[in-house]
């Protein structure tokens, strides 16, 4: 697949999206971030954004079978309550269309997670589903295909 755009770390859209993600970073768990990017990307099927924070994920100690079985979490006995609760409301706003965020699911963050950190999860799976559309848009080069091109 080619490139259609290089996307510069100066754009300053880009620079916009970054200073979200800076905001983000202490708002929440950085295992829990990680996963609800990787759930997301999964659902959308970014291969760029799957790389990149499956990496992260490694880099933040999380455990491999964790990231294998992402995809099946709910058959998985490996992910906690507020785990589950925040996976299930990743699926809820990236499938927003579909399900249009069911009072259920939003009742279980709800009972795990603080009014500033539903924020915070929301517009955190609000910006992975950003940076999936514009990789996925953009034909992002994985940086596989890149070293193997090479």
């Amino acid at each position: 697949m080619t490139q259609r755009v290089r996307w510069s770390q100066s754009n300053a859209g880009v620079k916009a999206m970054q200073q979200v993600e800076a905001y983000l970073a202490p708002a929440l768990d950085k295992k829990l971030l990680a996963l609800v990017k990787m759930r997301a990307s999964q659902i959308n099927g970014c291969v760029y954004c799957l790389h990149m924070h499956s990496e992260e994920a490694r880099n933040f100690g999380e455990d491999e079978d964790r990231l294998i079985l992402l995809d099946a979490w709910r058959e998985s006995a490996l992910y906690t309550e507020s785990e589950r609760a925040a996976l299930a409301w990743t699926e809820a706003l990236t499938n927003i269309a579909r399900t249009h965020a069911p009072d259920d699911v939003f009742a279980e963050v709800k009972r795990r997670f603080s009014e500033e950190q539903i924020v915070a999860l929301s517009i955190a799976i609000a910006m992975i589903n950003a940076w999936n559309r514009l990789a996925i848009g953009v034909r992002a080069e994985h940086p596989s295909d890149a070293r193997k091109a090479a």
